[in-house]
């Protein structure tokens, strides 16, 4: 028990990629397997504006450079953006902004799915 209790110590902070945020619900969600790839471009933005390519902090104004030099060699140009829910508007937009400046061919936005509420059914009598 003590080994597997160690193994498993040792393991969970490498599962997690990029940055931890606590992004917004949502209900109605596209399944993005391709984020949880090691070599997807992530970006992150957390509630107090602090940008994040990977897990390396970034200024916004650094993205679009950044994000080509990566992008150079992979067929799919595709970058994944995380946001805490009680991140700044204008931070977002000034992200995804520079992630377009880029090049990118298609930006998806992470989210957690919401649990829609259970609807008792009515029975007919």
């Amino acid at each position: 028990m003590l080994v597997l209790l160690i193994i498993f110590m040792v393991i969970t902070p490498m599962l997690q990629h990029g940055t931890s945020v606590n992004m917004a619900k949502a209900t109605n969600t596209r399944d993005m397997q391709d984020a949880d790839k090691e070599d997807a471009v992530l970006l992150a933005i957390t509630r107090d504006g602090k940008v994040y390519l990977q897990s390396d902090r970034i200024e916004p104004d650094q993205i679009t450079t950044k994000v080509k030099d990566m992008l150079a060699d992979k067929l799919d140009k595709t970058v994944y953006v995380k946001s805490d829910r009680d991140a700044k508007y204008g931070v977002v937009v000034e992200v995804v902004d520079n992630v377009r400046a880029a090049g990118v061919d298609s930006l998806g936005l992470l989210t957690e799915k919401r649990q829609a509420p259970h609807v008792a059914a009515a029975v007919p009598q």
